[in-house]
C-alpha cells in the first residue's frame, strides 16, 4: 500500500472522507477524485523542488483541502459564493473530524489564495495551492 493510499483509507475510517465521493466538483469529476488528484500532484511537485517537505501533512492538508461536504452546485442552498467561502468550511469540518497539525490547517484555509486574499504559510501550503489550480484546469479540460 502507498503512502498516500494508507492516508486516503484513515480519512475514510476517522472521519466523512468517503462523502466527498457523492459531490461533484470539476467536469466529470467527483471531490473525492479531485482531491486524491491534488495529492497525488503535491507529491510531484515537492519531488521536484528543493528542499524537505512534512509529507504526511503534505498527503493529508492536500486530501482534506476540499473537505466542505455539499454539492456546491446548488446554488439555491446558499452556495453562490462557494468559492470565497469553502476554505473555512473545509478546514472547519476537518477540525471536527480530525486532529489537524498547523501545516494540515494552513493548507487547508489557503488553498485558495489568491481569491481568498490570505496568502499560504508554509511552503507544503503553497504546494497544494498550486495543485490544486494544475488540477482543477486538467479535470475542466476533460469535462
Amino acid at each position: 500500500m502507498s503512502e498516500l493510499e494508507y492516508y486516503v483509507r484513515e480519512l475514510e475510517r476517522d472521519g466523512r472522507f468517503g462523502m466527498e465521493r457523492a459531490y461533484p466538483h470539476h467536469g466529470d469529476t467527483s471531490v473525492y477524485t479531485h482531491s486524491v488528484h491534488v495529492a497525488k500532484m503535491s507529491l510531484k511537485l515537492s519531488g521536484i523542488l528543493p528542499g524537505e517537505f512534512h509529507r504526511k501533512d503534505l498527503i493529508r492538508g492536500a486530501l482534506l483541502h476540499d473537505y466542505y461536504l455539499y454539492n456546491w452546485h446548488n446554488t439555491d442552498e446558499g452556495h453562490r459564493l462557494h468559492g470565497f467561502h469553502h476554505a473555512k468550511t473545509a478546514l472547519k469540518n476537518a477540525k471536527h473530524d480530525y486532529n489537524l497539525t498547523p501545516i494540515e490547517e494552513s493548507i487547508i484555509a489557503h488553498h485558495m489564495f489568491p481569491l481568498n486574499p490570505a496568502p499560504p504559510t508554509c511552503r507544503e501550503a503553497w504546494i497544494v495551492c498550486v495543485a490544486d489550480k494544475i488540477c482543477a484546469v486538467s479535470e475542466l479540460v476533460k469535462g
